[in-house]
């Protein structure tokens, strides 16, 4: 049907034309191969996700119509669909090399927008950003794409992650002593603990010398030069299909577990609570001191991570050891009378 109509529209029109995709399918990419089949110029991923928005305490459906208060399916749009569209675009363009995609769907600034460059897409499409906002989005967004392609031809930004550095672990330029070199055990940072890491930290900067060279702050940095030249959106189409694939294709392998700096630790516990509830229990949390422990027992699910609150506390790094799966019940077996 698809490959039908996108013939019919294709002879009955002058201009460029994109089916546009919805994602409530079995395969989107089935049925953008039918469009392009069909002369379509390109397809537009995606459409809404079919939901439901929402029901009170009481189980009034909202937004609800009449006097008898119904309502029905509708359209989800913007943010929440993000990482639907970003599927669907990436599937098709690692199914149709070169077929050009209108990416939609939560594009809500330049980052986002080059999110969907990288994931096939040759345009972009802005509408619930702009309900939100207005359309000085768009010069937004234009702005922030020309910095961002910018910034991948200078030396200083081949690190950059999309987000400013966090607080760095250093005052004005000193270093900042582990409390571990210093007393040889760890401290927490709250309640008398946290007293105490104050008065060691005084201790050992009435000790040293502040005015020493390698205290001193680093000089004024030079600017930023490009040192080569600036890539083009063009440029930056599908960069990211060689690494996005089934799970088939994944190196079980390659495992990382999770590693805790107890210097940045504000010892909030969510770590452990995580983990605990919902992961392998491979944290463990003092009661006195309030610090986490992990164990070998981690698998690398990266849950601890994504719910700490500092950025950069908790980072994976590669497992050295075999991993060797120890929760459960052993399985056993009844022997027969």
């Amino acid at each position: 049907m698809v490959r039908n109509i996108s013939r019919w529209v294709k002879e009955a029109v002058n201009i460029p034309f994109f089916a546009k995709m919805t994602p409530n399918v079995t395969d989107i990419v089935t049925i953008a191969r039918a469009a392009k089949e069909g002369g379509a110029d390109g397809v537009t991923a995606t459409n809404t996700v079919s939901g439901l928005m929402g029901l009170d305490g009481k189980g009034a459906a909202w937004p609800r119509i009449g006097v008898q208060k119904r309502t029905t399916y509708g359209g989800v749009s913007g943010n929440a669909i993000r990482p639907v569209a970003l599927r669907a675009v990436s599937a098709i363009a690692r199914a149709l090399p070169g077929f050009p995609i209108l990416a939609t769907g939560g594009i809500d600034s330049a980052d986002v927008a080059l999110q969907f460059v990288h994931a096939g897409a040759s345009a972009v499409q802005i509408s619930s950003a702009v309900q939100n906002q207005d359309f000085t989005v768009i010069h937004d967004y234009n702005t922030g794409l020309k910095c961002l392609l910018y910034m991948e031809s200078c030396k200083e930004f081949e690190n950059w992650n999309g987000q400013s550095a966090p607080t760095a672990r250093h005052q004005k330029g000193k270093p900042v002593p582990k409390i571990s070199d210093l007393v040889g055990k760890h401290l927490p940072s709250f309640g008398p603990y946290l007293h105490k890491r104050e008065e060691i930290i005084s201790k050992y900067k009435a000790e040293m010398d502040l005015h020493a060279p390698e205290y001193l702050p680093e000089k004024a940095r030079p600017p930023v030069q490009a040192v080569k030249p600036t890539p083009t959106v063009r440029d930056m189409i599908g960069r990211a299909l060689s690494t996005i694939g089934t799970y088939g294709e994944l190196d079980s392998k390659q495992q990382v577990v999770a590693v805790i700096d107890e210097e940045m630790c504000i010892n909030c516990g969510k770590c452990y609570m995580t983990c605990n509830d919902t992961g392998y229990q491979a944290i463990t949390f003092d009661p006195q001191t309030h610090l986490p422990h992990v164990t070998s027992d981690c698998t690398g699910c990266t849950l601890c991570a994504s719910v700490c609150p500092i950025i950069d506390c908790i980072t994976m790094v590669p497992r050295t050891t075999p991993y060797e799966p120890n929760r459960g019940i052993p399985i056993t077996v009844k022997a027969e009378a």
